[in-house]
């Protein structure tokens, strides 16, 4: 990492301000020949003209932040110019002439992490703060961001390696006292925090369109208006809408903002037995999206008397441990529909709009968000779940006196949680048996 880097930092295109960032031990040298000063004060912005091949290209802000008190850990220079294809690639041209490198995707944040100015947590929030598409995405994110899933991560982390470091001093030196009640208390500690790590890792799941997006399947048997309530949650004619049943089939997809969450609405072909070969294609898709789906739309026609379909669609969703929103549609007709025995239904008329559907889809979605910490990747709900499998292992093989597979065991969970800030080291372990024990005294 001896070399300095560069980059545009702001995104591509034409704006009133870009924004080339350095980063590296020679920034503050290049910076001092492209703008022909000879100090810049740390971390006050500097007017200043900017040079390329002794010729004047733009006029910006020149700020310098000092190592290591920098987002790399290292020197840094941002150069803010005016915004625009030119200017921007003008800066960075001279400044790779002069001796930087074009920096890979995510190096700035890889020095960072290298250097210890964040733990891994961190970089991936940064990420996904970036990608985030609602508002209750960003505050999850930064929740993680300002340290809360790593002070979570650093303390089961901690109670794990101190564990360790009894059981594997247990081992060495069987010899020496070890604390009263210490499996109980191992015991104790390894339950609590297997408790913790089911947790975050079933509310992550089932939150997790709380950072991704939610996904709202519309399902039914054909004819009972589901591209209707698509094109009237759009407020437009997404959809083709007919009486001929099988119209839809193939899935549509569309996003819309319901209060403050990003939705995708998938509607689907309607599902019967008497499909046709390519219709049935549609049907499998129309399964696989109920599957994928945080929330189900079953929509049902209030206008006919149930039959087996409607049935056997019930059947279908009764097991599944998601959100339904049981809808009767075409209210505005005669009602005949009288065997849906389900509470909350939702009566509506698809003609005059979905404003009822999209009231209780914004009082669900926004009782979903949380002030909890939740795990905003699908790495890090692996990564704990996979330290949860291990804990529960090693609790086994500590009743049955086992105690090297126990450490083998600790070990990986320890492994697999530190995984989601900063990789573990076996000298921690040393410095628990020495600290706690006074080995060789």
């Amino acid at each position: 990492m001896n070399d300095t880097i560069v980059a545009i930092a702001t995104a591509h295109g034409v704006g009133s301000i870009c924004i080339v960032r350095l980063s590296g031990e020679n920034a503050l040298g290049l910076a001092f020949k492209l703008t022909k000063l000879q100090t810049l004060k740390p971390r006050f912005a500097t007017l200043a003209k900017i040079y390329s091949n002794d010729e004047f290209i733009d006029e910006g802000i020149v700020i310098y932040f000092k190592s290591p008190a920098s987002f790399t850990g290292e020197d840094v220079v941002e150069f803010q110019t005016h915004g625009g294809f030119a200017v921007a690639n003008l800066i960075l041209s001279e400044l790779i002439r002069l001796g930087a490198r074009l920096a890979k995707p995510g190096e700035f944040s890889k020095r960072a992490f290298l250097n210890g100015k964040m733990d891994l947590s961190k970089a991936e929030s940064i990420q996904n703060l970036i990608n985030a598409r609602s508002e209750s995405a960003a505050k999850i994110i930064a929740r993680a961001m300002k340290g809360d899933l790593g002070k979570f991560v650093d303390e089961i982390r901690d109670e794990l390696v101190k564990t360790l470091a009894f059981v594997e001093t247990s081992i060495d030196y069987a010899d020496d006292d070890l604390p009263l009640n210490l499996m109980t208390e191992i015991k104790n500690m390894l339950a609590t925090n297997h408790e913790k790590l089911d947790r975050i890792v079933g509310m992550s799941r089932s939150r997790k369109g709380l950072i991704e997006g939610f996904k709202v399947a519309i399902i039914g048997k054909p004819n009972v208006g589901k591209s209707s309530i698509l094109n009237a949650l759009l407020n437009y004619e997404r959809a083709i809408i007919s009486d001929e049943a099988g119209t839809t089939r193939d899935r549509i997809e569309e996003s819309i903002n319901i209060g403050t969450h990003l939705v995708r609405i998938i509607d689907t072909a309607g599902i019967r037995k008497d499909a046709g070969r390519i219709e049935q294609i549609g049907i499998t898709h129309s399964l696989k999206a109920i599957e994928e789906a945080d929330i189900i739309l079953a929509v049902f026609d209030s206008s006919n008397i149930a039959d087996e379909q409607d049935f056997e669609i019930i059947n279908l969703l009764k097991d599944l441990q998601k959100k339904i929103f049981y809808i009767l549609n075409k209210c505005d007709l005669e009602l005949k529909f009288n065997s849906l025995d389900l509470a909350h239904v939702l009566k509506i008329s698809a003609k005059n709009g979905a404003s009822e559907i999209i009231k209780a889809l914004e009082i669900y979605l926004d009782s979903q968000d949380v002030n909890e910490i939740l795990l905003n990747s699908t790495r890090q709900i692996e990564c704990c779940k996979n330290a949860s499998f291990a804990i529960k292992r090693a609790l086994n093989l500590l009743n049955e006196s086992e105690l090297e597979l126990f450490a083998y065991e600790i070990n990986s969970a320890i492994f697999n949680i530190s995984s989601i800030t900063r990789p573990f080291e076996r000298a921690e372990i040393l410095d628990q048996m020495f600290s706690n024990f006074c080995l060789g005294k």
